[in-house]
Formats: C-alpha cells, structure tokens, sequence
C-alpha cells in the first residue's frame, strides 16, 4: 500500500509533546572561543536550537539552506579577499595555500546553491522522486574541488622549496591568519548547526571543510612562528601540512558522500522504524524495513501484518497510524510506504503468486 508524501500531512506536530524533540536545546561551545561563537551567533540571530526538530517540507528546508549558504558564502569571500591582498605584500606560500583553500571553500556554495533551488521544485512524471538527488551530486562537486584545492597547495609548497624567496610583513601574515582561523570556525558552526537542522550531508560535509580550513589557519601562523624564529622552511612545510590535512577531510567527505549515492543509512533509523511500528496498536509484526536518503530527506518503506480477518478499511486505518507515528518519530521522513501483509493463520499463502520473482531481503546488521 503506497500512501502520499510528508509533504502533504497537514496535522499540526506542535501540537504533540514528544520526548526525542525538546523545545530548545542550546549547543554551547566550550573555551573562551566558544563563548565568542555564540555571542556572535545569538548576535546575528544564529542561535542554534534542536536540530531533531525538521522543517514540515522540502520548500522550507531547502530555502533554509540556502540563506545559509549566501550568509556564509560572504563571510568565507571576505576573508580570502583580505588574505589575498596579504599575500601579495607578504610571499607566505602557507598563507596562499591557505587563502586558496577559502576560496574553494567559498566557491563550493554554488553547487550547492543551485541543489538547493532544485530541490525547491516539485516533482514530475520524469523525475518522480523530485529533484533530492541534486543536492548528493553536489556533495561529490564539493569533493572534487577540496580535492583539486589540495593538489593546488602542494604544488605552491614544492615551489617555493624549489626558488625560496624571503617572507616579508610577517605580522600581516600572523593577523591573516588569526582572521581566517576565526571566519572560517564561524561559518563551520553556521554550517554544521543548520545542516544537522535540516539532515543534509552536503552542507555537513561543506561545515567540516570550514573547520578544517580554520586549523590550517592556525598552521599558517605556525609557519609565521617558525619564520619568526630563524627556520625559512617552516613556511612551505606547513604548506605541506595543510595539504595534507585538505587530503584527509577529502577521505570523510568522499566516505559520506558514497554511503549516500549507495542509499547507505544509519541502522539506527531502521531500527527506529521497527521500534515505532511494532507498537501501533494493530500491528502484529514489522519486516523488511527500507530507508534512503535523497538529498536531505528521508524516505523509507516497512512491511507490516496485519490480522487476515480485518476488513480494507480497517487496515487502511492501522497503516495510517503507522505512517503517522513515524513522521513523528523521524522528523526528516518525507515519504513512507506502508506495505500490509495479512497474518496468516487463515493457512492461506498470501505471497505465492511473486515470491518467485522477490530478491533476498537483507539481512539485519
């Protein structure tokens, strides 16, 4: 039995007190930087609240990922355009590989972007599912190009071993440095939060990025540190260091990426699927339980019995229930697919017509 989309379920979920979705949950950063974080956050109206709580369709969800890929998008430009001028007056490699790197940092907002407004549009008789998969696709864009900005910096790096040149202003580096390490640890929390809130693995993968660009901004100013100190060196090597870290963030990133294109989800959602099931009233047993991600929701089917002796609408109205309590439970489901299966001690074999042409179901982990 195939029922209608998430999208369409018109019962108000405020109105329900569910103990997995608290109304407010303030994610507080521990340290000195943390406090600053939030300040500026709450300052700017970035407050972080509990990200169990998803919006009540793709429109809102994806125009939500959207304002804040342009809030982040100026913040990371700002910043590399400052260290670009730094850059220029100073020679540091380590700062350009940095400042590379916040660009396609910045620039992986545009795939993104435009998965977004995809997303936004409504599914037709090609594209059945809607437009969700656009959203994965760019997610393999934004590793490609953290890829390509890795191998940019270790060709900066080699560079200047091979035809050193002196490194000058080095306390504009030191402030370029401190600048970028706080941009981008801002924007990785924007991102983060928002893309937990809204359950897309490509904005996760874009807030990481940024993380990782704030602690090579840091080894920037190691490299100014060891300059500073007599050891011309230190500059490329941390060029190096950086380039290495790019590479390692590529591997999570690539690993989340194919888990989504592979319609690999957490065992943890399909058990909760099974446990929410189970315990509508009327339900005599759960199997096969299936669950994807298309962009940033989530779509699942499960196989429930029934007693053999109700009538249509009677079951109708158990996989309703069905349906509605896993929309609570999972509150990034768009879709669920409720499939009814008459218990049988009736002794009728109700699936021998297609169960020769079934594949293997699989198998519990």
């Amino acid at each position: 039995m195939s029922e209608q989309s998430h999208n369409d379920h018109s019962h108000d979920h405020d109105h329900h007190n569910h103990a997995n979705q608290p109304a407010h949950i303030h994610e507080t950063r521990p340290g000195v930087i943390g406090w600053l974080l939030d300040g500026v956050a709450h300052l700017f109206g970035l407050q972080h609240h509990d990200h169990t709580r998803a919006f009540d369709n793709i429109l809102q969800s994806s125009a939500r990922g959207i304002w804040a890929l342009k809030i982040s998008l100026l913040a990371l430009l700002a910043t590399a355009i400052f260290q670009v001028v730094i850059v220029a007056i100073s020679g540091s490699v380590a700062l350009l590989a940095d400042t590379i790197h916040n660009f396609s940092d910045a620039l992986t907002a545009i795939p993104l972007w435009i998965a977004f407004a995809l997303n936004r549009r409504k599914p037709s008789r090609r594209y059945t599912y809607g437009y969700g998969r656009a959203e994965d696709l760019a997610g393999v864009v934004i590793v490609l190009m953290i890829f390509a900005s890795a191998l940019v910096v270790f060709y900066e790096s080699i560079q200047k071993i091979l035809h050193p040149e002196p490194l000058a202003n080095l306390g504009w580096v030191a402030f370029a440095a401190v600048l970028g390490f706080f941009g981008n640890e801002a924007v990785a929390v924007f991102r983060l939060r928002v893309g937990r809130e809204i359950g897309s693995a490509a904005l996760i993968a874009d807030g990481l990025h940024a993380r990782v660009d704030g602690i090579t901004s840091l080894g920037v100013l190691a490299g100014v540190i060891g300059v500073w100190l007599g050891f011309p060196w230190a500059d490329p090597l941390v060029g190096f260091v950086i380039g290495f870290a790019i590479l390692m963030i590529v591997r999570d990133a690539a690993r989340d990426m194919w888990h989504r294109l592979m319609d690999a989800t957490d065992p943890e959602i399909v058990h909760r699927i099974e446990h929410t099931a189970s315990h509508v009233g009327g339900v005599e047993g759960v199997h096969d339980v299936r669950a994807r991600w298309v962009g940033h929701r989530l779509h699942a089917e499960v196989n429930v019995e029934v007693d053999c002796d109700l009538t249509l609408g009677q079951s109708h109205q158990i996989a309703e229930q069905v349906r509605h309590a896993l929309f609570h439970e999972l509150p990034a489901l768009n879709d669920a697919i409720v499939h009814l299966d008459p218990c049988g001690h009736d002794n009728n074999n109700h699936h021998h017509i297609t169960e020769h042409h079934t594949v293997s179901q699989p198998t519990r982990a």
